[in-house]
C-alpha cells in the first residue's frame, strides 16, 4: 500500500519528480519516523504525513512530519545547522534526515549551539509588567540540554553561549532588560517570523530563531510592541520556565528562574511591522 504522503509542490521542484514519485510510491519512504514536530512516533502507512525539506547552502535534509502538526514545506536553514543534523543522525543511525525543529512555536537553535542533538527552541509571547506598564515579551526556553559545538558530556551550554553572545543575567523582573545591539524581532502583517542576530562579518541580519509558518500574536501583545517598538526577551535553560498556560503563571516562572540565576535577557527592537 502506497505510505499516505503529502509532497507540497515547492517541496516537488526542489527534489523532483523522479525523486517525489519514489516517495509516493513507497520505494524511498520510511515507514515509521519521529515527527520533525512533535517529536512523537509516526507511521506513513496509518496517518496522513507531510514531507518538510530542510534546505542549507549545499545540503538539503528530508523529513517527516504528522499533517496534523504541520504541512510540508520547504525550510531554508544555515548549512552549520544542518551539518549538525547530519551529524547527529549519523550518530544515532536514524535515516530519514530529522534536523529536529520547532515544537509548535519554535525553531532550529543557533548553528554556534548545535550539540550531538540540536536542541529545539520553544518561544512563548506574553505580556509582562515592567516599570507599572504591560511590555511585550518572548520567552525562549530550548526543550533540551545545548552543549557547544564538540563538547564532549552531557553539559548544558545554553545560558553561557547566550552571555556571549550579548544576553545579560536578569537577576530582577522590575527592571528594563539591557538593550543588544545587531538583534531584532521581525513582525511582519501582525504576525511573528522570526528573532533576528547581526550577520557574521558585518553582513545582512540571519535567523536566530525562525517560526515555520509566521505565528498569530494575541491583540493586547501587538498593541504593547506598536506602543514601544520594542520586545523583552527572556531565555533559560530546559526546564527552568516551562510552557506556561497564564501569563500570570509566566511572570512566576520568570522570577523563579530568576531567583536560581537561571534567566538571561535582553531588549531588541522590533523589525517590520
Amino acid at each position: 500500500m502506497a505510505p499516505l504522503l503529502d509532497v507540497s509542490d515547492e517541496v516537488r521542484a526542489e527534489i523532483g519528480e523522479e525523486e517525489t514519485q519514489r516517495l509516493l510510491t513507497g520505494e524511498n519512504a520510511p515507514g515509521t519516523y519521529d515527527c520533525t514536530s512533535c517529536r512523537t512516533p509516526g507511521d506513513t502507512g496509518q496517518e496522513p504525513t507531510s514531507t518538510v525539506l530542510f534546505v542549507g547552502d549545499e545540503t538539503a535534509v528530508l523529513a517527516f512530519a504528522h499533517a496534523a502538526c504541520i504541512p510540508s514545506q520547504v525550510v531554508p536553514v544555515s548549512e552549520a545547522q544542518l551539518q549538525g543534523a547530519v551529524r547527529s543522525i549519523a550518530v544515532d543511525g536514524a535515516g530519514t534526515g530529522v534536523p529536529e525543529p520547532h515544537g509548535g512555536a519554535g525553531g532550529p537553535a543557533p548553528a554556534t549551539e548545535a550539540g550531538p542533538r540540536q536542541a529545539v527552541l520553544g518561544i512563548t509571547c506574553g505580556l509582562i509588567i515592567v516599570e507599572d506598564q504591560l511590555r511585550p515579551a518572548l520567552v525562549v526556553e530550548p526543550t533540551g540540554p545545548v552543549a557547544r559545538v564538540g563538547a564532549d558530556g552531557g553539559g548544558d551550554d545554553f545560558l553561557p553561549l547566550l552571555i556571549e553572545q550579548g544576553f545579560v543575567p536578569q537577576l530582577d523582573l522590575d527592571g528594563r532588560p539591557s538593550p543588544l545591539p545587531g538583534w531584532s524581532v521581525l513582525l511582519a502583517m501582525g504576525k511573528l517570523h522570526a528573532v533576528l542576530q547581526p550577520g557574521a562579518g558585518g553582513g545582512p541580519a540571519t535567523a536566530w530563531w525562525q517560526a515555520h509558518q509566521p505565528l498569530q500574536v494575541s491583540d493586547g501583545w501587538r498593541a504593547a510592541v506598536s506602543r514601544s517598538n520594542e520586545v523583552y526577551v527572556y531565555a533559560g535553560p530546559a526546564g527552568s520556565i516551562g510552557r506556561q498556560p497564564r501569563e500570570d503563571l509566566m511572570r512566576d516562572a520568570l522570577a523563579r528562574a530568576s531567583s536560581r540565576g537561571r534567566l538571561v535577557a535582553a531588549t531588541m527592537p522590533l523589525a517590520g511591522t
